[in-house]
């Protein structure tokens, strides 16, 4: 494959894609106000694609929401931390996490396709006449297991006003936008090889079989995104099983990609169809949305994101009650799109004394969270904010702020936990 030569550059890494793959300031800022989002991008099969999806849920999400596990947001739905203590490693299906961008499609698997098309597969296939995978096709492919973190790109975007002053626009998540699961299904890579990639291939782009997505109006059409060739060929999985049993609904049944260490809105759910193109592609959500916008960014905005960045987070209630002065043990978990967490830090005074916290998880996993514990002996009662700060083995850390971003991408800074002492 062209992507295993020796001298070919990481596209995998997002300084490089975006130099090598980027548009001109000048067709990105054309892109971005929504002109030519559409070209190439296969209205005819857009069409043929609504009878797998025409039952759609009502009120936007399928599966229960019960106020101790899940902090409503419309369409969405932030896991609560507290719902996570005791829970093992994984975070169990019925608490994770909801991003829909509108609402959880009911899609039969048995009727459902997947259809790969485009000028980077051999034959050069159109949209009207794909290679197309059964669910039962992928079934009888060679499995695998990942495990692996999927986390909203706007996770913590809620701590730009509370903590920074300045309100970001989007869904005001905590840090519940993030959960671990076992993914089961096969490698992105075979299902490219068996459609007959080519070694002209540069990107391809998944797109989703939920309802069109309307911003202030206008169209922008089923949620999709493009991947480098590299990265779709290096660790990216087409998962249909959730921890043991198939996906269910609210994550993308009865197929998804799972992207590790990248930004959420990579790992498209319910997927339809795949485009293989023999040159860059572009959607609203490279373009419009998922790069930093604001005064610290060009006017044509950071280069596409890519991977997530280091949080931590305490598996205790915003908010908390904890009784009595003596001693304490605080749990929590932290995670990074660059690696492993190598260290992770408390404070209960502000900062001004740290405490290394205990790694429980002896061999952590860099695609998932380490979990840890910290004693505490708070010496009166009353009113303290928890901090905790983790560093990666890329030696990233969190810092006490971020630059603003307008869509309140990638709050990384040390989130500070309120809590009381009774």
């Amino acid at each position: 494959m062209r992507t295993g030569d020796r001298d070919e550059p990481d596209l995998t890494h997002e300084a490089t894609y975006e130099r090598l793959r980027s548009p001109s300031r000048r067709e990105l800022l054309r892109l971005s106000a929504g002109a030519g989002l559409s070209a190439g991008l296969g209205g005819g099969l857009l069409a043929g694609l609504g009878p797998a999806a025409a039952a759609a849920a009502d009120g936007g999400i399928v599966k229960p929401l019960p106020p101790e596990l899940f902090i409503p947001h419309g369409t969405n739905a932030e896991m609560r931390w507290e719902a996570m203590r005791r829970q093992g490693y994984l975070t169990p299906a019925d608490r994770f996490f909801v991003r829909n961008h509108t609402a959880t499609p009911l899609i039969d698997a048995r009727t459902w396709r997947l259809k790969l098309w485009g000028a980077g597969l051999r034959g050069r296939p159109a949209e009207d006449r794909p290679v197309e995978f059964t669910y039962e096709d992928l079934r009888a492919l060679p499995a695998e297991t990942l495990t692996s973190a999927v986390e909203c790109t706007g996770n913590g975007r809620g701590f730009f006003a509370s903590q920074q002053g300045q309100a970001a626009s989007g869904t005001p998540w905590k840090l519940g936008a993030v959960g671990v699961a076992r993914w089961h299904g096969v490698r992105l890579s075979t299902v490219l090889r068996r459609a007959g990639l080519t070694r002209e291939a540069v990107d391809i782009m998944p797109r989703g079989l939920d309802a069109d997505f309307v911003d202030n109006g206008e169209n922008l059409g089923r949620v999709r995104r493009p991947l480098p060739i590299a990265k779709a060929m290096d660790d990216v999985l087409l998962a249909y099983g959730m921890n043991g049993a198939p996906l269910p609904p609210d994550h993308g049944h009865p197929v998804r990609l799972v992207v590790p260490s990248w930004v959420g809105i990579a790992s498209i759910k319910w997927l339809g169809d795949i485009q293989v193109a023999d040159e860059p592609l572009h959607s609203p959500w490279n373009t419009r949305f998922y790069r930093l916008f604001g005064p610290d960014y060009p006017p044509e905005g950071s280069a596409p994101l890519t991977r997530m960045n280091v949080k931590s987070a305490f598996e205790l209630p915003w908010d908390a009650t904890l009784r009595g002065t003596g001693r304490h043990v605080l749990h929590g978990r932290s995670w990074s799109g660059g690696g492993r967490i190598r260290q992770v830090e408390v404070s209960a005074d502000g900062g001004a004394r740290w405490h290394t916290a205990r790694i429980r998880d002896r061999d952590p996993n860099p695609r998932g969270w380490v979990r840890w514990d910290v004693p505490w002996h708070p010496r009166t009662t009353g009113r303290y904010e928890l901090l905790a700060r983790a560093t990666d083995e890329t030696g990233a850390a969190q810092p006490a702020t971020v630059p603003f971003n307008r869509l309140g991408y990638l709050f990384g800074a040390v989130v500070r936990h309120p809590v009381t002492v009774i």
